[in-house]
């Protein structure tokens, strides 16, 4: 469970705010495609409330890995639909990145005393960047249910991607539990991480 009063203050909120961010841009962007779907649902919207997955904010609480709720989007109203599934899986990525790299320019910018001043504003500053990184990143994976995979359909067949998807959930369990490939992906939000703050 989150430990303290740390976690509950500066990392649930961060977490929270990034994952509305990636699931809003997902919506907004197959709203500019044509679909209407994520705004009929209620999804188009920066509020965090039509986006809370009780049972994922849950796994947030107790192991720290949650999810919000998939925004809904009918492909078949995008002229091309794979590419634009593959165009609005990729838009909640991006804009974790994004945000993260906006933040990064504001901490850069600023008096670097001003920063130092408030020591909670900065936790929750470094925090945000970290965890819009490592959720832009790991969503990248080419793997079901994650957006990756929609990027994934635009080169390999969809019996391919129903091969994949059978095995989707042993195979990010594998990821994330096996040192080698974890620490891959820790030592790329790490480089990411740094590149932003050090530009």
């Amino acid at each position: 469970m989150f430990g303290g009063m740390y976690d509950i203050v500066i990392r649930l909120p961060v977490i929270l705010l990034a994952l509305i961010i990636h699931e809003y841009a997902h919506a907004k962007s197959a709203d500019i495609l044509g679909d209407p779907t994520p705004r009929q649902a209620g999804r188009l919207t920066l509020n965090p409330l039509p986006h809370i997955d009780p049972i994922g904010l849950l796994m947030l609480l107790i192991i720290r890995i949650g999810w919000a709720k998939p925004v809904p989007i009918n492909p078949y109203n995008f002229k091309d639909p794979r590419t634009g599934s593959a165009i609005v899986s990729l838009a909640g990525p991006m804009a974790n990145f994004f945000s993260a790299w906006v933040v990064a320019s504001v901490i850069r910018i600023l008096p670097f005393q001003i920063i130092g001043i408030n020591e909670y504003l900065t936790a929750v500053l470094v925090n945000f960047i970290w965890i819009s990184i490592a959720l832009g990143v790991f969503n990248l994976i080419p793997v079901p249910p994650l957006d990756g995979s929609h990027i994934l359909e635009l080169f390999v067949s969809q019996e391919t991607i129903n091969v994949i998807r059978q095995y989707g959930f042993m195979i990010l369990v594998f990821i994330l539990l096996f040192p080698g490939t974890s620490y891959i992906l820790i030592s790329i939000i790490q480089a990411i991480f740094r590149a932003m703050l050090s530009i």
